[in-house]
């Protein structure tokens, strides 16, 4: 008379209990900002009230990289910090997903320099691309609903197994608006 007999189906367990850990997985990430740049200002604002990405189960930001999964690259990397951002990749706990936010992390922006990374995917598996500069919190919102639905469908990984980066990339969600009065040059 244990929980077996209570069961009609063998697979009813295994099948739920895939799903509980996927809803805990999903809703608990927590992320390890690295911002280099004016994209971490972004990063900070989805934390306020105002955009709120607590409603996502991502509010704790973690400084120590052995209690992430979520690595948030935001701004320009250049040559010397390559390294760090590296060992705090494979410090990281697995699964691990990366997002690259911003037009710097992702291709290097505007510094086109020997002292630039030109985007962070040539040294670390990017999963979602977020681009603009810098991108709106309603953009890096939508990057981690990404990782989300992701970590929804996909399952456990294998143990042992490796997992390919997801390579999404990110819609603007913001349209600016047209100037109210025209701007003429001279008289």
């Amino acid at each position: 008379m244990g929980i077996e007999a209570a069961l009609p189906v063998d697979g009813f367990v295994t099948t739920q209990l895939r799903r509980v850990i996927n809803f805990a997985r999903r809703n608990s990430l927590w992320p390890m900002p690295f911002a280099t740049a004016c994209c971490g200002i972004e990063l900070m604002a989805t934390a306020c009230s105002r955009f709120d990405l607590a409603r996502f189960g991502a509010e704790v930001m973690r400084f120590s990289p052995r209690q992430c999964d979520l690595l948030i690259v935001a701004g320009r990397i250049s040559i010397k910090t390559m390294p760090v951002l590296q060992r705090i990749y494979q410090q990281m706990t697995e699964p691990k997903w990366v997002i690259s936010m911003g037009a710097c992390a992702s291709t290097g922006g505007v510094f086109d320099t020997y002292a630039v990374v030109q985007g962070c995917d040539q040294f670390l598996p990017v999963d979602v691309y977020v681009p603009g500069c810098p991108p709106r919190p309603e953009q890096l919102i939508e990057g981690v609903m990404a990782i989300q639905r992701h970590i929804e469908r996909e399952g456990m990984p294998p143990p042992g197994g490796k997992r390919m980066p997801l390579g999404i990339a990110i819609q603007p969600t913001h349209a600016p608006r047209p100037q109210p009065v025209g701007l003429t040059l001279g008289s």
